[in-house]
């Protein structure tokens, strides 16, 4: 595989200027100039799509650099930790979620029990900026 940027990027369901991004950051090598152009690999774009499923996964960029350079070392300690945080994270999140659509739920159901007086919703929403 011998690809320029544009393609490893149309590969990776990416724009140039994010795979640019990478590079500054440290998470992608930036490949020596050969004839003039640059020149990426099938490695390349095995790490863009690590990248990206880490990213989907819910890991920030500090955190994917760190199992990137996990991986080169074998230490799965440190990565089981990694995932267990992010599990922790997805759960709060999760819990967030959960409560916010048994209160949205619980709106709807008195907005449409009655007709008479103010929308809870929008009242629910209102109250929320004071």
């Amino acid at each position: 595989m011998n690809m320029t940027i544009s393609a490893l990027a149309q590969a990776g369901g990416v724009g140039v200027e994010t795979v640019r991004y990478y590079q500054r950051r440290g998470l992608l090598d930036t490949p020596a100039r050969g004839t003039g152009i640059r020149r990426y690999g099938a490695g390349d774009a095995r790490r863009l799509a690590f990248i990206r499923s880490a990213q989907a996964a819910g890991f920030t960029l500090e955190q994917i650099g760190e199992l990137l350079r996990l991986d080169a070392g074998q230490d799965r300690a440190r990565a089981r930790v990694l995932a267990a945080e992010r599990i922790a994270a997805l759960d709060q999140k999760i819990a967030e979620l959960q409560a916010a659509r048994s209160a949205l739920t619980r709106l709807a159901r008195q907005c449409h029990a009655s007709e008479e007086g103010p929308c809870p919703i929008i009242a629910a929403f209102e109250g929320e900026g004071a």
